[in-house]
């Protein structure tokens, strides 16, 4: 039986964050790891270790100096280390000192004033979108409405022609979940991905325009512009971890609302406690997990590492952390102090959190005024992604009238 379809025996010594117990629901399985094995390993993908403690998940995502970031996605394969300290995706694949400058090019793009001029538009493409969703009794919340928003907003971002939302899609499943393809197919895939990257590249160096892709062609690092690896590089991480982690958040949000309508009618009678509720949300099903290569063989807190060996940064589970939040596995939409992890923890802390929070406050407002009364049709039918951003890919909806 191959790897990727092997039944797990046990989470703390042979964990996969590909497994249909942890794809299904990964919380139980934290709690029972943070109990007994709060540092799980497996032999899988070349050997690899998940934290599930709030303060060893901070330890390391603050240890630039023991752990690298030259990739963040867990796989059958390794990039080799002297892609270090550029990585594969700047900044979020960049070592220090690369990944200051290379994280301070793109800060004002997704500044608050940046994001603010983009509220208007992405609130006219939520009312579209639920207009479309009218007089319908069952609707999926993601397929036909979370998964759409990003998409937009990211391609209308980095001058990309709209029509290719479905290509889109695709290069974020085929990247971030299919890390058990054949190594061929992957490739194929990923070559496909920067393939039409590098025709965008070529298209904006042709006919500059006001979008993020022009703006990286002409941006300096340091006194030089930035190369073309660079620039590819991130945009591919604007377009897969832009589009991804914020349909699954929005995503993950419907469902919460529709299972939950002492939350759900809440929020319908005091939208002004959306934003705190947002923040709530965001904690108690962060979608992203991130991952590190070890440095150098070493022992860490009695764990004997291997150079190269991966290390997953469990962001949900460093949020369910009782040590850290009261009553941390249950959702409290107006929780005062909620100094989460959502967005990552150290100096790769996500970037693109003014952008994220935008879209998931407008893309809630717009359906919550549209459809204020909603619950699962189906709680059995809802299925959610595998591998390190988790929201829900199907999520049927009864809209009640």
């Amino acid at each position: 039986m191959s790897e990727a379809v092997r039944p797990v025996a046990d989470y703390a010594t042979d964990f996969d964050h590909h497994g249909a117990e942890w794809v299904a629901d990964p919380y139980p399985i934290i709690e029972d790891l943070r109990r007994r094995c709060p540092v799980a390993h497996t032999e899988r993908y070349g050997g690899a270790w998940m934290p599930v403690r709030h303060e060893d998940v901070a330890a390391i995502a603050y240890d630039t100096e023991h752990f690298s970031s030259r990739t963040v996605v867990v796989g059958h394969t390794r990039p080799p280390r002297d892609i270090a300290p550029i990585g594969v995706a700047p900044p979020i694949s960049s070592d220090p000192p690369f990944h200051h400058g290379a994280r301070r090019v793109l800060l004002p793009a997704f500044s608050p004033q940046a994001i603010a001029k983009l509220e208007p538009g992405t609130r006219a493409f939520c009312e579209e979108l639920v207009d479309g969703l009218e007089g319908r009794d069952v609707v999926d919340g993601a397929a036909e409405y979370a998964q759409h928003i990003p998409v937009r907003v990211i391609a209308d971002m980095l001058g990309f022609p709209r029509q290719d939302a479905d290509l889109f899609r695709r290069f974020v499943h085929d990247v971030l979940e299919g890390v058990n393809d054949p190594l061929e197919e992957r490739f194929e895939k990923v070559q496909a991905l920067f393939g039409y990257l590098e025709a965008q590249v070529e298209d904006h160096v042709a006919h500059p325009r006001d979008d993020l892709t022009s703006y990286l062609l002409e941006a300096e690092m340091d006194g030089e512009r930035l190369t073309p690896r660079h620039v590819v590089g991130t945009m591919a991480l604007l377009l897969l971890a832009g589009i991804d982690t914020t349909w699954s958040a929005i995503g993950a949000s419907l469902w919460h609302l529709a299972r939950t309508p002492a939350d759900r009618e809440r929020l319908v009678a005091e939208p002004e406690l959306l934003p705190t509720a947002i923040e709530e949300l965001l904690r108690a099903y962060a979608p992203v997990t991130m991952a590190r290569l070890v440095k150098e063989d070493m022992t860490w807190k009695g764990c004997e590492m291997k150079a190269d060996d991966w290390v997953l940064l469990s962001f949900p589970a460093a949020n369910r952390d009782p040590e850290v939040f009261e009553d941390a596995d249950e959702v409290v939409i107006d929780r005062e102090v909620n100094r989460h992890a959502a967005f990552g923890l150290g100096p790769h802390r996500c970037l693109g959190s003014h952008l994220a929070r935008m879209e998931l406050r407008v893309a809630l407002e717009a359906w919550l005024a549209r459809f204020p009364d909603f619950s699962l049709a189906d709680p059995d039918a809802v299925v959610w992604s595998p591998g390190q951003v988790r929201g829900p890919r199907r999520l049927p909806l009864a809209v009640h009238r």
